[in-house]
């Protein structure tokens, strides 16, 4: 018997024959190296794997392009937070800096959390960041985003839920 997921497989694997070159080579022009360009195709075939169904497919090279866009946007994104981390770690005396080990947990856990902040609805996510990093109340905030304090109350608790789910899907020590 076949599963759900399978006629997806098969269209994956036929988009990943006749297309994967191709966007091998869109992503290397994007990139201008070869090997970022491979890994990159191939985070974006296995973003298609995890989908459920894939819709049909008209324009193939449009709609890889289209994926590989938000993969790529995603890798940049990466790429500037672990700048800014890299950038924290160099101001740090030497003797205060963590471990490598910690160094590689914290940039996990950072690249993690963005995602996730990324994935909330804009207001929900400035809400909880006004909280968080500015410190702002929620009547502050209420008023800042022109918001009832009760919905700022709602925002704030759905995204910390999110943190917890976050928190309790790494796998750290």
């Amino acid at each position: 018997m076949l599963s759900s997921s399978q006629p997806a497989l098969c269209n994956v694997a036929v988009l990943y024959r006749q297309q994967h070159s191709w966007l091998t080579g869109w992503l290397r022009q994007r990139l201008s190296c070869s090997h970022s360009a491979a890994d990159l195709a191939q985070d974006t075939f296995m973003r298609l794997l995890a989908k459920e169904q894939l819709p049909a497919l008209h324009a193939p090279r449009t709609f890889l392009a289209k994926v590989a866009q938000s993969v790529l946007c995603n890798h940049y994104r990466r790429q500037k937070i672990e700048r800014a981390y890299l950038e924290a770690l160099a101001a740090m005396p030497e003797l205060v800096a963590p471990s490598l080990e910690t160094q590689a947990i914290l940039l996990e856990t950072l690249i993690a959390l963005d995602a996730m902040l990324e994935s909330l609805e804009r207001p929900v996510r400035q809400a909880f960041l006004l909280s968080q990093v500015d410190g702002l109340g929620h009547a502050e905030i209420a008023d800042r985003l022109k918001l009832s304090v009760t919905t700022i109350k709602r925002y704030i608790i759905k995204a910390s839920a999110r943190c917890i789910v976050l928190d309790d899907s790494l796998d750290l020590p």
